[in-house]
């Protein structure tokens, strides 16, 4: 059967933080730095009121596009932190976790061959997603130098007469950057005029520490009208497991991703969708206070980093910092083999986000101080051999 896989599907590679998620998984005494996941539980008040929502029976499909008051609190979220209005019964849906939305909003837009600008490094299945939209990912790469932002130059060398989109994801997965609203700004002004849709992932949004707030791309004149802002639980309301999330943007686009969304999955769980309700009009206290936790655990590890010699840009959102190994003259693949095997402690390779990752490592802050403290006594213990 295997000579029935279509080519396009035998030809993707896996992901490379799953790769090292499973080679852990077989491993005794692993110290993970992973897995972009929050080590907090869903607050009590949001699982309270999706079990509530099964007591009062509610287990039936919903819209398609997402119960309605979900729909109208996430168009009031939108509202009130980034000044973005949507109407909820046209320009909102929700999905099945934001790595939904990045898929059908690429297949509502890509015909075979258009080029989609990706800006690396990025999550993992960016890449993957546009190919098998049949679209043509095109990189362009950051770097340390610039603090990881990409800048309007960059992006504006790489538009050709088959470019239809840029996916841009900040705050960024892997390496904690975000964009100041100058940088934001000029990329507006390269954008505004051109027939490209704009992919903004915001996924992480809630998770900026410093006096910057985040800024949607969205909410710059003239980029409303085409932008798809995407969005979720799982981050900032420690709600990975519910699968939630949310797509927001002109009507014509929302309507076409329904259209693949309704065909696919029908709609997001029932019971997720209850608990997202209660998670926007009441958790504004629980992201608050993780967020300053992952502030506590970024300040702690970035110090234990300069301790060790090891150089790291400060990131300055989502819960991830991406150290640099390439003075030790290795890959990044074979410093996260080594480390795994010599010392139990799990982190993924930079390549894994795209090819101008080589030289780095992600590590997670999204566990407790005190797993945290064990992998880098490890890591410490690693680079000492080394």
């Amino acid at each position: 059967m295997k000579s029935l896989v279509a080519k396009t599907i035998k030809d993707l590679p896996y992901s490379g933080i799953r790769k090292f998620f499973d080679l852990a998984s077989e491993m005794k005494d692993v110290v993970s730095l992973g897995v972009g996941e929050p080590d907090f539980v869903t607050p009590w008040h949001i699982r309270e009121e999706a079990i509530f929502s099964l007591e009062q029976r509610h287990t039936m499909y919903t819209s398609n596009a997402g119960i309605p008051e979900l729909r109208a609190e996430i168009s009031r979220y939108m509202w009130a932190n980034y000044t973005l209005p949507y109407d909820p019964g046209t320009q909102v849906l929700v999905t099945v976790g934001a790595s939904e939305g990045i898929d059908v909003a690429l297949r509502a837009i890509l015909d075979p061959g258009d080029e989609v600008l990706v800006v690396e490094p990025c999550f993992v299945s960016y890449r993957p997603c546009v190919i098998m939209a049949g679209g043509i990912p095109v990189s362009v790469p950051t770097s340390v130098e610039n603090g990881f932002r990409v800048s309007a130059g960059d992006i504006a060398s790489r538009i050709t007469n088959k470019t239809k989109a840029i996916l841009i994801s900040y705050p960024n997965n892997p390496t904690g950057a975000i964009l100041e609203k100058a940088d934001i700004e000029s990329i507006a002004a390269v954008l505004r005029d051109r027939e490209m849709v704009v992919i903004s992932d915001e996924i992480y949004a809630e998770l900026t520490y410093g006096d910057s707030p985040h800024i949607s791309i969205a909410s710059i004149p003239g980029m409303a009208d085409k932008t798809i802002v995407l969005n979720g639980f799982s981050k900032a309301f420690a709600m990975t497991g519910w699968r939630l999330g949310y797509a927001c943007g002109p009507e014509d686009l929302i309507a076409a991703m329904t259209k693949i969304h309704q065909y696919v999955l029908m709609c997001a769980p029932t019971t997720a969708q209850f608990g997202g309700i209660e998670a926007l009009r009441k958790g504004r206290p629980g992201v608050n206070a993780m967020r300053k936790e992952y502030d506590a655990r970024r300040r702690f590890m970035l110090n234990a980093l300069q301790k060790m010699g090891i150089a790291c840009f400060e990131a300055c959102g989502a819960f991830y910092l991406f150290p640099e190994i390439k003075p030790l003259g290795i890959t990044s693949e074979e410093f996260c083999t080594r480390l795994l095997n010599e010392q139990r402690l799990a982190v993924v390779p930079g390549t894994a986000f795209g090819e101008c990752g080589e030289g780095y490592i992600r590590c997670s802050y999204a566990y407790s101080i005190d797993s945290i403290k064990k992998a880098l006594s490890r890591l410490e213990n690693f680079m000492k051999q080394l």
